[in-house]
């Protein structure tokens, strides 16, 4: 035992753990800490504010194996982060976020930047801790695996001030007795595994579904090795892109709401829906629900709470409860011993004559830009390496029809939450934890305009990231909405008359280059360029403001009400 403050415990504890880097904004309440981290081998990135941090230690998650580490102070300093641990909660990221708060003697009263943590955040978090003794380093160990246990998400841990500058003891606690205490070895039996294969040879027509649970390098190869035996059709959610190449002809694409035309009308045809993963999310589930009774299910997800549901609403066939990527890799052991073979050709040719038959398409003859014509040239710079950030919006489907992304966690945007100004402090995060790989981070103006102040955080530590902006003077998304339901009223509250050059705002910053284009004519030379960029780069690109993105399915719609556009036709 050694006697630290609590301040020094909770770095050290952080060390212990592997933690290279944290994210966050200094204030008074949270000084000790950044004082004991400024005397360590911890590296420290201070965003433009707190809301930024967390979304950028989400984004250090989102695309890698750590565990993103936020610390703020108290008050509007945490309240600031609130957003971003909703968003994590919502997408199950893990977290783990340091508030500074105000001495214990204080809490509950009006002390000056007092917020009460456990009731705001405790609807939103995994955990809320608010430290009340000397067992920092145990709290601290033991939260960092529970965010990455079952269904991740973000934990928050109140800091007292007076707990930080007091002696704490220091043990010395070996981590890995947390990480085997977390561990979850979910397996099926040979029994389970029978019925499984037993469904898919009862089928004609299975069709993989895959949700962001198997948004890791370790599902992302069980499921492909598992349909390398199957070879079947897949889609995918939001949160999954990546996981199955995209650019495998099986590949589908996304499903859902703005899904992709072909992977909305497979699963109009399947027979066998194979559920790996995914939450059943209302852009996808409502319209799951209503696509065909006749098709058999089988769900495999960590959160028991959530099979049990569909076992009950959707009569599924098979469930299991565990780690969907050892219930994977079980299953591919289990066909390989048995030499299984499967005959799916006549279905293999449907799915690929329906992705040749209804290919994405949007207005080639306008006189605008089209942020569709940005995301179809953006995908031919798309590779392994590339790893891709968006805000929320038009912009937002777009990228996920468009890019085919090859790899897991190469993907990263707000799913559940649709936060705007997300890209941005995202791009940042994902460029500290993969400095190899290339960063696009894609926004709309109404996002970008949010949190432009990661433009300062990208010139502070001179990150590479690429920018786009897809300018269109308004909220396209909300637009397309307000067409379809509010036409009479008009366009309230989601355009905007003055033309931001935000090309000059990010020059403004320091950034070496930046470039507006509207033209059409200059769009293939402009990306090209930029792509080119070895710093920091923005790509500002003037937009059609009436753009609508389709396919699209509207609330309490099926997928039989899909509205294709007036731009997506079949092709023989």
């Amino acid at each position: 035992m050694k006697k630290m403050t609590g301040a020094e415990v909770l770095v050290k504890s952080l060390e212990d753990l592997g933690v290279k880097r944290t994210f966050g904004y200094i204030g008074g309440a949270i000084m000790p800490v950044y004082d004991a981290l400024a005397k360590s081998n911890i590296d420290i990135t201070v965003n433009s504010n707190e809301q930024c941090a967390g979304f950028s230690a989400a984004a250090y998650s989102r695309s890698s194996d750590e565990v993103g580490i936020v610390i703020v102070t108290s008050g509007p300093g945490i309240t600031n982060a609130l957003t971003a641990v909703g968003d994590s909660y919502a997408d199950s990221v893990p977290l783990l976020v340091f508030a500074g708060q105000v001495p214990e003697e204080k809490i509950g009263t009006d002390s000056f930047q007092h917020a009460p943590v456990i009731k705001v955040f405790d609807p939103v978090a995994k955990n809320v801790i608010q430290l009340k003794n000397g067992d920092l380093e145990r709290i601290i160990k033991d939260s960092y695996y529970l965010s990455k246990m079952g269904k991740p998400g973000p934990i928050v841990i109140d800091l007292p001030k007076d707990k930080q500058v007091s002696a704490s003891d220091y043990d010395n606690i070996d981590a890995s007795r947390f990480k085997d205490k977390y561990t979850v070895n979910s397996h099926l039996c040979e029994d389970q595994c029978k019925a499984f294969f037993d469904l898919i040879y009862a089928s004609e027509k299975p069709l993989i579904y895959i949700g962001g649970g198997l948004n890791s390098k370790k599902a992302s190869n069980a499921i492909r090795e598992l349909n390398s035996i199957l070879r079947v059709p897949s889609v995918n959610t939001l949160m999954a892109k990546g996981v199955m190449d995209g650019r495998d002809p099986l590949s589908m694409g996304m499903l859902g709401m703005h899904g992709t035309p072909y992977a909305n009308m497979i699963v109009q045809e399947t027979d066998c829906f194979l559920v790996f993963g995914a939450r059943w999310d209302d852009r996808v589930a409502e319209k799951v629900g209503l696509f065909g009774p006749q098709a058999k299910v089988a769900y495999i997800d960590i959160n028991e709470e959530k099979v049990r549901k569909i076992r009950e609403e959707r009569n599924a066939d098979f469930t299991f409860v565990g780690e969907v990527a050892n219930a994977l890799e079980t299953l591919v052991d289990y066909a390989k011993a048995k030499d299984l073979k499967t005959d799916f050709e006549a279905w293999r040719q449907s799915a690929k004559q329906l992705k040749q038959a209804y290919p994405l398409d949007y207005n080639r003859g306008g006189d605008y830009i089209q942020s569709a014509a940005v995301m179809e040239r953006l995908n031919s710079y798309i590779d392994s390496n590339t790893i891709v950030t968006t805000g929320v919006g038009v912009h937002q489907m777009l990228a996920a029809q468009y890019l085919d992304m090859p790899g897991p966690k190469s993907f990263l945007t707000s799913g559940s939450f649709g936060t705007m100004g997300f890209s941005m402090p995202a791009a940042v995060g994902a460029a500290f934890a993969n400095p190899q790989s290339t960063i696009i981070s894609i926004d709309g103006d109404g996002g970008f305009k949010m949190n432009e102040g990661e433009l300062n955080t990208i010139m502070e530590y001179n990150l590479p990231v690429k920018i786009i902006v897809l300018n269109n003077k308004g909220d396209g998304m909300v637009k397309n909405w307000q067409d379809a339901f509010y036409k009479e009223t008009g366009y309230v509250a989601t355009e905007r008359s003055y033309d931001t050059r935000f090309a000059d705002i990010a020059k403004a910053h320091g950034f070496p280059w930046a470039e507006r284009v509207d033209q059409k004519t200059q769009l293939g030379s402009s990306l090209s360029t930029f792509m080119s960029q070895e710093g920091p780069a923005v790509l500002e690109v003037v937009t059609d403001p009436e753009e609508a993105v389709y396919p699209r399915i509207f609330p309490g719609r099926t997928y039989a009400e899909m509205e294709l556009g007036p731009f997506i036709t079949e092709r023989k």
